[in-house]
């Protein structure tokens, strides 16, 4: 697929997603909102796709919203408002439900939407030069449509400080407070990144989307009768599925299962 504001490649089993827009930080707009939602669910449905990698071209990861998007969007009617944000919305809950397991690749700037972005990717590599900000209340604007996903990265109390400064802070900062699950020289940032899809190409395609969907299911209800019948039930239907019993017989066999890519 040939798109505007992405470039896309599928090598190994792992679907690249590049924001290619340099000249303006790979910042957000209308076109890359539905260019991304497009390229995520059709790598999700791809069964060649393990694992899916979001990353930006040139020297940023993504600066935010573009500024002649935004210019645009004052002129714009509380409905044609409405519909610009439900685009946005869609398609970060695209990347944060997708049944493929998602990496962000970060460096340079990680700002607003962009910081969004991350938190809505399941993992998040970020090199030592990557900065992040919540910029929105500076322009007036509140984080409101990326504000479920990085609350459930960085938590409510880091979310009432970075929310309300809008201050850019460190990588080292976004790996303490969780937005980032690894942080690395700018020189091995591919390289970290490539052992963790090294990792994530040896589970089972099912078993790693139903995993998604158990972490998504599974927190913050109560540890009750209720959710151990339930988590007694997706075992016993992952120990009796196709994929379960070749996994335990290639275990078993000590061979790997049939789902492991032959590169890997």
């Amino acid at each position: 697929m040939s798109y505007e504001t992405l470039q896309t490649q599928l090598n190994a089993g792992v679907a690249l997603i590049w924001l290619d827009r340099p000249d303006v930080r790979n910042a957000m707009n209308d076109t890359v909102i539905t260019e991304l939602t497009d390229a995520f669910e059709r790598a999700g449905e791809d069964d060649e796709v393990r694992a899916i990698v979001l990353a930006g071209h040139g020297s940023a990861f993504c600066a935010g919203a573009d500024l002649n998007w935004m210019k645009r969007a004052r002129e714009f009617t509380p409905d044609e408002n409405r519909a610009d944000a439900a685009k946005l919305a869609r398609m970060l809950r695209t990347i944060y439900e997708n049944p493929k397991p998602t990496v962000a690749r970060v460096h340079g700037p990680a700002f607003a939407g962009g910081m969004g972005l991350v938190a809505a990717c399941d993992i998040a590599v970020a090199s030592t030069d990557a900065k992040f900000c919540l910029s929105e209340v500076k322009l007036g604007l509140i984080p409101a449509m990326i504000s479920p996903f990085v609350i459930r990265a960085i938590g409510e109390p880091k979310a009432r400080r970075y929310f309300l400064t809008a201050e850019v802070f460190e990588a080292a900062e976004a790996y303490r407070i969780g937005l980032v699950h690894d942080i690395c020289v700018p020189e091995e940032l591919d390289g970290t990144v490539n052992a963790l899809l090294g990792h994530l190409v040896l589970g089972g395609p099912v078993a790693l989307r139903e995993s998604k969907r158990l972490i998504r299911d599974v927190v913050g209800r109560p540890i009750d009768d209720a959710l151990i019948g339930d988590t007694a039930a997706r075992i016993a239907a992952a120990r009796a599925s196709d994929e379960g019993q070749e996994g335990i017989a290639a275990f078993f066999d000590k061979r790997r299962p049939a789902w492991v890519p032959s590169q890997a």
